[in-house]
C-alpha cells in the first residue's frame, strides 16, 4: 500500500499523482497523462453510476437497492428542504451529485485494495486540487443563484439586519471576508480530514510491518497493539468518510440558503 525503502514506509506517497502504466501525454508543452488521480475518479463515477442505475428500477414494491437509492435522495432532498425551504428541490441534483461523489471518493480510498499486487487504491479527497474546485463550484452556484435572484441586493447579505449606521462599513468589511473565505474553509476542511486520517493509518501500518520484521518478541508488543488501533482507526475513518460528505452537502445547502433566502 505504501513505497518501502528498506524498513521504512512513506507515508506520504499514497498522495502522490503519477501517470497510469508510467505514460506521459503532453500536448502543446501541457502534460495530460491519464494518472492515478483521474483512474480513481472514474472508478468512482463509476461506482456511482453503477449504485443509482441498480436502483432505478422503479419497482412498487422496492428492493434493498433501489430502498438504499431512495433513502439517500429523501436524505439530500430533506435536507435541503429543511435549510432552504420548497425551493430547495431545484437545488437536489447538484447537492445529492455532490455529496455522493465525495461519499463514494472517500469509501473508495479506504477499500483495501493494497492486498492486490499492483492494485494501490487512491483518495481523491486528499488532494486540495480536488476539494477546491468542488468548494468553488458550490460557491459559484451561490453567487449566480444570488446575483440573478436579488441583483445588488445580495450585498445586503453582509449587512445584518439593525446594524447601527457608524458600524455598517466595518460590518460589511468582516461579513464581506467570512463570505469569501467559505470556499476555502469548504475544501480544506474536507481535505484535511481525509488526509491526515491517512497519514495515520500509514503510520500504524508501518508500526505492523516493522513489528512482523524485527521478530515474535516485537510482534507482540508492537504489531498487535497497532494492527488493533489500526483496525479501529479504519472503523472510524469510515464514519469520517461519510461524516465529511455530509458536512460538505450541508454547508452548501446553507450558503444557497442565503441566496435564496436574503433577508
Amino acid at each position: 500500500m505504501a513505497a518501502a525503502e528498506g524498513s521504512k514506509i512513506d507515508p506520504m506517497h499514497q498522495f502522490l499523482i503519477e501517470p497510469v502504466m508510467g505514460s506521459h501525454w503532453v500536448v502543446g508543452g501541457y502534460d495530460l497523462s491519464f494518472t492515478n488521480s483521474a483512474l480513481w475518479m472514474v472508478v468512482t463515477l463509476a461506482s456511482l453510476w453503477l449504485f443509482m442505475l441498480g436502483g432505478m428500477k422503479r419497482q412498487l414494491v422496492p428492493g434493498r437497492w433501489q430502498a438504499a437509492v431512495e433513502g439517500f435522495t429523501g436524505f439530500v432532498s430533506g435536507m435541503l428542504t429543511s435549510n432552504v425551504g420548497p425551493e430547495g428541490k431545484r437545488f437536489v441534483p447538484y447537492v445529492f451529485s455532490l455529496f455522493m461523489f465525495i461519499l463514494f471518493a472517500n469509501i473508495l480510498g479506504l477499500l483495501p485494495f493494497g492486498v492486490i499486487p499492483g492494485v494501490h487504491p487512491f483518495t481523491v479527497t486528499s488532494h486540495l486540487t480536488v476539494t477546491g474546485v468542488l468548494a468553488i463550484i458550490s460557491f459559484a452556484i451561490v453567487l449566480i443563484v444570488g446575483f440573478g435572484r436579488h441583483g445588488f441586493h445580495f450585498f445586503s447579505l453582509f449587512v445584518p439586519h439593525g446594524t447601527p449606521v457608524v458600524m455598517i462599513p466595518l460590518i460589511f468589511v468582516v461579513e464581506l471576508m467570512s463570505f469569501l473565505v467559505r470556499p476555502f474553509s469548504l475544501g480544506l476542511r474536507l481535505f484535511v480530514a481525509m488526509t491526515a486520517g491517512h497519514i495515520l493509518l500509514k503510520v500504524l501500518a508501518a508500526f505492523v510491518i516493522n513489528g512482523i520484521n524485527m521478530g515474535p518478541g516485537y510482534a507482540a508488543i508492537v504489531t498487535l497493539p497497532s494492527f488493533v488501533l489500526m483496525i479501529g482507526i479504519t472503523l472510524l475513518e469510515l464514519l469520517v468518510a461519510a461524516i465529511q460528505a455530509y458536512v460538505f452537502a450541508l454547508l452548501t445547502s446553507v450558503y444557497l440558503n442565503d441566496a435564496v433566502n436574503l433577508h
